[in-house]
This record gives structure tokens, sequence and C-alpha cells, in this order.
């Protein structure tokens, strides 16, 4: 993964826990890196080991770690560093996830080294639709809910997000039923 994504986890537990929590995370994880550049590829370990520790020392499960940094991601770190890319991907919630398919596409011309998910979009109607995430990575569909999450409020929608299927049950990707008020 990017620097950006590591330099979000270390700005979302230093706003939300203090910068003693961070060196503490930092120190426990054994990641030996001090800083993160935004555009240079880290291993996915890195990113993996940060989430695991952190829920260690936030006493947190990782699932609910990885949701707080998914919202966080597009509340704090997406607004701020990329708003015209957030803007371009639609004026409500819907437009913006009938647009995810293709979102990835413009974030590749920024990060040309990203492996990024794909996104396909299924049963729309009125009030809501299915996503469906296909990934390399596991284990990361709490992110991805997270995200779904950090999007209503970025819309000021009430959402329901529902897992219809994942792949910690024999999969091949999981869905996401999201329906909004």
């Amino acid at each position: 993964m990017y620097g950006i994504v590591n330099k979000a986890i270390v700005d979302l537990v230093t706003t939300n826990f203090g910068q003693e929590k961070w060196e503490e995370i930092l120190l426990k994880s054994g990641v030996e890196v001090d800083f993160f550049i935004s555009n240079e590829p880290y291993d996915d370990a890195i990113t993996y080991q940060l989430a695991i520790t952190a829920a260690e020392v936030l006493n947190m499960s990782v699932g609910e770690v990885l949701t707080a940094f998914g919202e966080w991601w597009v509340i704090k770190t997406t607004q701020e560093k990329y708003p015209g890319l957030m803007e371009s991907g639609g004026d409500n919630l819907k437009e913006f996830l009938l647009n995810l398919p293709e979102f990835h596409n413009r974030v590749m011309l920024i990060y040309p080294k990203l492996t990024p998910p794909e996104f396909k979009v299924s049963d729309v109607t009125e009030n809501g639709l299915n996503l469906h995430y296909f990934s390399k990575r596991e284990g990361l569909q709490e992110f991805v809910r997270g995200l779904l999450q950090g999007l209503g409020k970025m819309f000021n929608t009430e959402i329901k997000i529902e897992l219809l299927q994942n792949r910690n049950e024999g999969s091949t990707h999981e869905i996401f039923r999201i329906t909004w008020l």
C-alpha cells in the first residue's frame, strides 16, 4: 500500500488517542519506519501489522480499527488531500456508488503502482444497491464497511450496510447491500 494509507493511520491515532498512543503502537508493532512518504509504496504487511497492533493497544477488535480507519479515510484524508477527485465521483451517495467501478481508474493516474480493488454494482433500486468488492488483499471487508459509512456521512445520507456474502465463508468476493433513506 502507498504511504498515504499508513500516514492516515498515524493521523487517525494521533488525532483521536494522542501521540503517545501512536508511539506505543509503532514500538509494539515492530515496524521500523519513523515516517511514511505519501507516494511511496510499502509492503502490505506493514499496514496489517499497524492495524493489528492498534487494535491491541486501543483495546478494540481489528474489525473496529479497520472500520474506523475506512471512515476516517473518506471523511478526513480524501476530503483534505483529494477534494476534486471525491467531488468528481458524484453529487450524491447513489451517484458516487454507481461511479465507483470507474473511480480507481482516476486514482491510478495519481498512484501508478496501485493495486486497486475492483467494484461492481448490481440490483440497483431507488433506495439501494449491491456493491461487489473484489480484491487481491484479504481481510479488508471492514475497511470497506468504514469507507461506505464515511461516504454516507460525506453525503449526509443515513445508510444501512448488510454483508450478503464474504470470502471468509468461501465466496469469491464480498457483496454489501447498501440501503439509504
